[in-house]
Protein backbone atom coordinates (compact mmCIF):
# COMPACT_ATOMS: atom_id res chain seq x y z
CA UNK A 1 0.00 0.00 0.00
CA UNK A 2 1.02 3.55 -0.32
CA UNK A 3 1.34 4.49 3.23
CA UNK A 4 3.65 1.24 3.51
CA UNK A 5 5.81 1.86 1.06
CA UNK A 6 6.59 5.32 1.38
CA UNK A 7 6.63 6.02 -3.02
CA UNK A 8 8.17 9.51 -3.19
CA UNK A 9 5.72 11.55 -4.94
CA UNK A 10 6.47 15.26 -6.52
CA UNK A 11 3.22 17.37 -6.58
CA UNK A 12 3.33 20.39 -8.43
CA UNK A 13 0.33 22.57 -7.65
CA UNK A 14 -0.99 25.41 -8.91
CA UNK A 15 -4.28 27.85 -10.22
CA UNK A 16 -5.50 27.69 -13.56
CA UNK A 17 -2.93 29.21 -15.98
CA UNK A 18 -0.04 29.47 -14.08
CA UNK A 19 1.81 27.33 -16.47
CA UNK A 20 1.84 23.99 -14.84
CA UNK A 21 1.10 21.81 -18.33
CA UNK A 22 4.20 23.55 -19.68
CA UNK A 23 6.65 23.19 -16.77
CA UNK A 24 5.27 19.69 -15.95
CA UNK A 25 6.67 18.63 -19.29
CA UNK A 26 9.83 20.18 -19.21
CA UNK A 27 10.80 18.35 -15.73
CA UNK A 28 8.98 15.12 -17.49
CA UNK A 29 11.23 15.02 -20.21
CA UNK A 30 14.67 16.10 -18.22
CA UNK A 31 13.82 13.83 -15.63
CA UNK A 32 12.16 10.99 -17.05
CA UNK A 33 8.85 11.29 -15.00
CA UNK A 34 5.11 10.08 -16.26
CA UNK A 35 2.76 12.62 -15.08
CA UNK A 36 -0.21 12.01 -13.32
CA UNK A 37 -3.02 14.31 -13.59
CA UNK A 38 -5.06 15.33 -10.76
CA UNK A 39 -7.80 17.42 -12.11
CA UNK A 40 -11.79 16.33 -11.85
CA UNK A 41 -12.35 17.55 -15.42
CA UNK A 42 -9.33 15.99 -17.47
CA UNK A 43 -10.95 12.72 -16.86
CA UNK A 44 -13.52 13.08 -18.92
CA UNK A 45 -13.22 11.95 -22.86
CA UNK A 46 -14.46 14.39 -25.40
CA UNK A 47 -13.97 17.04 -23.22
CA UNK A 48 -10.70 18.33 -24.43
CA UNK A 49 -10.23 22.38 -25.45
CA UNK A 50 -12.15 23.68 -21.91
CA UNK A 51 -9.65 21.12 -19.78
CA UNK A 52 -6.74 22.15 -21.25
CA UNK A 53 -5.60 18.58 -21.81
CA UNK A 54 -1.86 18.54 -23.06
CA UNK A 55 -2.57 17.35 -26.55
CA UNK A 56 -2.83 13.26 -27.68
CA UNK A 57 0.94 14.10 -29.67
CA UNK A 58 2.25 15.43 -26.36
CA UNK A 59 0.73 11.79 -24.02
CA UNK A 60 2.16 9.94 -26.63
CA UNK A 61 5.65 11.12 -25.78
CA UNK A 62 5.53 11.47 -22.26
CA UNK A 63 3.28 9.10 -20.28
CA UNK A 64 0.30 10.45 -19.17
CA UNK A 65 -2.54 9.09 -16.10
CA UNK A 66 -6.19 9.88 -15.22
CA UNK A 67 -7.13 11.42 -18.28
CA UNK A 68 -9.95 10.52 -20.45
CA UNK A 69 -10.98 7.27 -18.26
CA UNK A 70 -14.29 8.42 -17.98
CA UNK A 71 -17.35 9.33 -20.52
CA UNK A 72 -19.02 12.68 -19.19
CA UNK A 73 -22.25 10.72 -17.68
CA UNK A 74 -20.12 9.22 -15.72
CA UNK A 75 -20.01 10.15 -11.69
CA UNK A 76 -16.16 10.32 -11.14
CA UNK A 77 -15.42 10.93 -6.83
CA UNK A 78 -12.29 12.00 -5.16
CA UNK A 79 -12.58 7.97 -3.60
CA UNK A 80 -12.44 6.73 -7.57
CA UNK A 81 -9.27 9.15 -8.35
CA UNK A 82 -7.47 7.76 -5.28
CA UNK A 83 -7.98 4.40 -6.29
CA UNK A 84 -6.95 4.74 -9.85
CA UNK A 85 -3.86 6.95 -8.87
CA UNK A 86 -2.47 4.79 -6.49
CA UNK A 87 -2.62 2.44 -9.11
CA UNK A 88 -1.33 4.41 -11.97
CA UNK A 89 1.94 5.58 -9.12
CA UNK A 90 2.10 1.73 -8.30
CA UNK A 91 2.83 0.62 -11.36
CA UNK A 92 5.15 3.71 -12.42
CA UNK A 93 7.14 3.23 -9.79
CA UNK A 94 7.46 -0.82 -10.26
CA UNK A 95 9.29 0.12 -13.43
CA UNK A 96 11.40 2.28 -12.10
CA UNK A 97 9.41 5.80 -12.97
CA UNK A 98 9.00 8.94 -10.92
CA UNK A 99 5.32 9.84 -11.04
CA UNK A 100 4.92 14.26 -11.29
CA UNK A 101 1.52 14.99 -10.09
CA UNK A 102 0.20 18.37 -11.76
CA UNK A 103 -2.84 19.03 -9.43
CA UNK A 104 -5.56 21.71 -10.25
CA UNK A 105 -8.15 20.19 -7.89
CA UNK A 106 -7.30 20.24 -4.42
CA UNK A 107 -9.65 17.54 -3.37
CA UNK A 108 -8.42 15.08 -5.65
CA UNK A 109 -4.80 16.00 -4.53
CA UNK A 110 -5.51 15.41 -0.78
CA UNK A 111 -7.49 12.31 -1.06
CA UNK A 112 -4.11 10.82 -3.28
CA UNK A 113 -2.06 12.26 -0.01
CA UNK A 114 -3.70 12.52 3.22
CA UNK A 115 -6.43 9.55 2.17
CA UNK A 116 -10.30 10.22 2.02
CA UNK A 117 -12.22 12.59 4.29
CA UNK A 118 -12.63 9.99 7.37
CA UNK A 119 -16.36 11.53 8.32
CA UNK A 120 -18.76 9.05 6.90
CA UNK A 121 -22.20 10.75 8.68
CA UNK A 122 -25.21 10.69 6.03
CA UNK A 123 -28.28 11.80 6.31
CA UNK A 124 -31.07 11.00 3.32
CA UNK A 125 -34.04 13.11 4.65
CA UNK A 126 -32.02 16.37 5.08
CA UNK A 127 -30.23 15.70 1.59
CA UNK A 128 -33.62 15.19 0.15
CA UNK A 129 -34.96 18.79 2.07
CA UNK A 130 -31.83 20.42 0.74
CA UNK A 131 -32.08 19.62 -2.84
CA UNK A 132 -36.03 20.40 -2.82
CA UNK A 133 -34.70 23.85 -1.39
CA UNK A 134 -32.33 23.99 -4.17
CA UNK A 135 -35.01 23.42 -6.73
CA UNK A 136 -37.50 26.39 -4.88
CA UNK A 137 -34.72 28.95 -3.73
CA UNK A 138 -31.98 28.30 -5.91
CA UNK A 139 -28.23 27.09 -5.29
CA UNK A 140 -27.16 29.97 -4.53
CA UNK A 141 -29.74 29.75 -1.28
CA UNK A 142 -27.71 27.00 0.18
CA UNK A 143 -24.33 28.71 -0.96
CA UNK A 144 -25.33 31.54 1.08
CA UNK A 145 -26.55 29.21 4.32
CA UNK A 146 -23.03 28.06 4.32
CA UNK A 147 -21.23 31.08 4.06
CA UNK A 148 -22.72 31.64 7.80
CA UNK A 149 -21.90 28.08 9.04
CA UNK A 150 -18.90 28.02 7.11
CA UNK A 151 -17.25 30.63 5.92
CA UNK A 152 -13.64 29.08 4.62
CA UNK A 153 -15.93 26.17 2.75
CA UNK A 154 -18.35 28.96 1.22
CA UNK A 155 -15.27 30.78 -0.38
CA UNK A 156 -13.77 27.47 -1.19
CA UNK A 157 -16.58 25.30 -2.93
CA UNK A 158 -18.30 26.96 -6.46
CA UNK A 159 -21.88 28.43 -6.12
CA UNK A 160 -22.88 26.06 -8.44
CA UNK A 161 -21.40 22.84 -6.96
CA UNK A 162 -24.79 21.69 -5.30
CA UNK A 163 -23.00 18.32 -4.18
CA UNK A 164 -20.42 19.84 -1.83
CA UNK A 165 -22.84 22.60 -0.78
CA UNK A 166 -25.04 19.54 0.58
CA UNK A 167 -22.39 17.86 1.56
CA UNK A 168 -20.65 20.64 3.58
CA UNK A 169 -23.92 21.70 5.07
CA UNK A 170 -24.77 18.08 5.91
CA UNK A 171 -21.50 17.31 8.08
CA UNK A 172 -22.11 20.72 9.62
CA UNK A 173 -25.73 19.28 10.46
CA UNK A 174 -24.24 15.92 11.77
CA UNK A 175 -21.28 16.99 13.67
CA UNK A 176 -22.22 20.80 14.83
CA UNK A 177 -18.37 21.66 13.06
CA UNK A 178 -17.87 23.23 9.91
CA UNK A 179 -16.43 20.60 7.16
CA UNK A 180 -13.33 22.63 7.09
CA UNK A 181 -12.43 21.69 10.90
CA UNK A 182 -13.00 18.35 9.73
CA UNK A 183 -10.17 19.13 7.12
CA UNK A 184 -7.96 20.37 9.38
CA UNK A 185 -7.65 17.96 11.95
CA UNK A 186 -7.76 15.39 8.81
CA UNK A 187 -4.37 17.07 6.95
CA UNK A 188 -2.74 16.24 10.32
CA UNK A 189 -2.35 12.65 9.73
CA UNK A 190 0.18 10.30 7.97
CA UNK A 191 1.18 11.21 4.23
CA UNK A 192 0.72 8.53 1.93
CA UNK A 193 3.50 8.95 0.25
CA UNK A 194 6.71 10.68 0.42
CA UNK A 195 5.91 13.78 -1.05
CA UNK A 196 7.87 16.98 -1.86
CA UNK A 197 5.15 19.99 -2.86
CA UNK A 198 5.80 22.71 -4.94
CA UNK A 199 3.91 25.64 -6.19
CA UNK A 200 3.50 27.54 -8.61
CA UNK A 201 2.46 31.40 -8.22
CA UNK A 202 2.57 34.44 -10.55
CA UNK A 203 1.52 37.96 -9.57
CA UNK A 204 -2.32 38.18 -9.83
CA UNK A 205 -2.49 40.69 -12.45
CA UNK A 206 -0.52 38.17 -14.43
CA UNK A 207 -2.15 35.26 -13.95
CA UNK A 208 -5.64 37.05 -14.99
CA UNK A 209 -3.69 38.10 -18.37
CA UNK A 210 -2.75 34.72 -19.32
CA UNK A 211 -6.33 33.16 -18.24
CA UNK A 212 -7.74 36.09 -20.80
CA UNK A 213 -5.56 34.76 -23.44
CA UNK A 214 -6.47 31.29 -22.99
CA UNK A 215 -9.85 31.54 -23.52
CA UNK A 216 -9.16 33.77 -26.36
CA UNK A 217 -7.24 30.71 -27.29
CA UNK A 218 -10.28 28.04 -26.24
CA UNK A 219 -12.52 29.96 -28.67
CA UNK A 220 -9.99 29.69 -31.58
CA UNK A 221 -9.19 26.17 -30.78
CA UNK A 222 -13.17 25.50 -31.02
CA UNK A 223 -14.51 25.14 -27.50
CA UNK A 224 -17.85 25.98 -28.94
CA UNK A 225 -17.77 23.29 -31.52
CA UNK A 226 -16.53 21.15 -29.19
CA UNK A 227 -19.60 22.05 -26.51
CA UNK A 228 -21.83 21.23 -29.39
CA UNK A 229 -20.15 18.02 -30.61
CA UNK A 230 -21.04 16.82 -26.89
CA UNK A 231 -24.56 18.00 -27.09
CA UNK A 232 -25.28 16.36 -30.19
CA UNK A 233 -23.44 13.21 -28.67
CA UNK A 234 -26.65 13.10 -26.38
CA UNK A 235 -25.37 14.51 -22.98
CA UNK A 236 -27.23 16.38 -20.96
CA UNK A 237 -26.47 20.11 -20.41
CA UNK A 238 -27.66 19.18 -16.91
CA UNK A 239 -24.84 17.00 -15.97
CA UNK A 240 -22.11 17.61 -13.67
CA UNK A 241 -19.67 17.36 -16.16
CA UNK A 242 -21.06 20.42 -18.75
CA UNK A 243 -21.51 22.87 -15.98
CA UNK A 244 -18.10 23.04 -15.80
CA UNK A 245 -16.10 26.27 -16.95
CA UNK A 246 -16.30 26.18 -20.15
CA UNK A 247 -19.12 24.38 -21.07
CA UNK A 248 -22.07 25.87 -19.17
CA UNK A 249 -20.94 29.10 -20.81
CA UNK A 250 -21.08 27.63 -24.36
CA UNK A 251 -24.32 25.84 -23.54
CA UNK A 252 -26.03 29.40 -22.09
CA UNK A 253 -24.89 30.51 -25.72
CA UNK A 254 -26.61 27.53 -27.56
CA UNK A 255 -29.47 28.15 -25.60
CA UNK A 256 -29.96 31.45 -26.82
CA UNK A 257 -29.62 32.86 -23.36
CA UNK A 258 -26.51 35.27 -23.80
CA UNK A 259 -23.93 36.27 -26.84
CA UNK A 260 -21.25 34.50 -27.57
CA UNK A 261 -19.20 37.46 -26.82
CA UNK A 262 -20.74 38.25 -23.43
CA UNK A 263 -20.55 34.24 -22.93
CA UNK A 264 -16.83 34.46 -23.20
CA UNK A 265 -16.63 37.62 -21.09
CA UNK A 266 -18.41 35.94 -18.54
CA UNK A 267 -15.83 32.49 -18.62
CA UNK A 268 -13.20 35.00 -18.17
CA UNK A 269 -14.73 36.75 -14.90
CA UNK A 270 -15.69 32.79 -13.80
CA UNK A 271 -12.22 31.54 -14.50
CA UNK A 272 -10.77 34.21 -12.35
CA UNK A 273 -12.63 33.53 -9.38
CA UNK A 274 -11.77 29.84 -9.52
CA UNK A 275 -8.15 30.51 -9.96
CA UNK A 276 -8.78 32.66 -6.36
CA UNK A 277 -10.55 29.80 -5.43
CA UNK A 278 -7.52 27.13 -5.69
CA UNK A 279 -5.18 29.65 -4.25
CA UNK A 280 -7.45 29.95 -1.55
CA UNK A 281 -7.23 26.11 -1.12
CA UNK A 282 -3.49 25.57 -1.98
CA UNK A 283 -2.21 28.50 -0.16
CA UNK A 284 -3.97 26.82 3.32
CA UNK A 285 -1.87 23.69 2.35
CA UNK A 286 1.09 23.42 5.30
CA UNK A 287 4.62 22.50 3.45
CA UNK A 288 4.38 23.66 0.22
CA UNK A 289 7.49 25.21 -1.78
CA UNK A 290 5.94 28.65 -3.28
CA UNK A 291 8.33 29.40 -6.85
CA UNK A 292 8.17 31.51 -9.48
CA UNK A 293 8.23 30.28 -13.51
CA UNK A 294 11.88 31.78 -13.56
CA UNK A 295 12.96 30.22 -10.40
CA UNK A 296 12.43 26.67 -12.58
CA UNK A 297 15.89 25.88 -12.41
CA UNK A 298 16.46 25.93 -9.21
CA UNK A 299 13.22 23.87 -7.78
CA UNK A 300 14.38 21.58 -10.43
CA UNK A 301 17.50 21.16 -8.55
CA UNK A 302 15.66 20.48 -5.64
CA UNK A 303 13.51 17.54 -7.10
CA UNK A 304 16.34 15.69 -8.29
CA UNK A 305 17.27 15.92 -4.99
CA UNK A 306 14.24 14.53 -3.39
CA UNK A 307 14.18 11.64 -6.25
CA UNK A 308 17.80 10.98 -5.19
CA UNK A 309 16.85 10.67 -1.62
CA UNK A 310 18.69 13.44 -0.52
CA UNK A 311 15.76 15.61 0.14
CA UNK A 312 12.97 14.85 2.83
Amino acid sequence: MAGEARIPLVVLLGPTASGKTEISLEWARRLGCEILSADSMQVYRYMDIGTAKPDKQTRQLIPHHLIDVADPDETYSAARFQREADSAISHAHARGKPVLVVAGTGLYLRALTRGLFPFTGRDPMLRKNLQQRALQEGVGALHETLSQVDPEASRRIHPHDLFRIIRALEVFSLSGTPITEHHRRHALGQERYRTLYLGLERERRELFQRIEERVDQMAAQGLLEEVGSLLNMGYSPELPSMKALGYRHMIAYIQGLVSLEKAFEIMKRDTKRFARRQLTWFKAMEGVRWFRPEERELILEKVENFLGGEEK
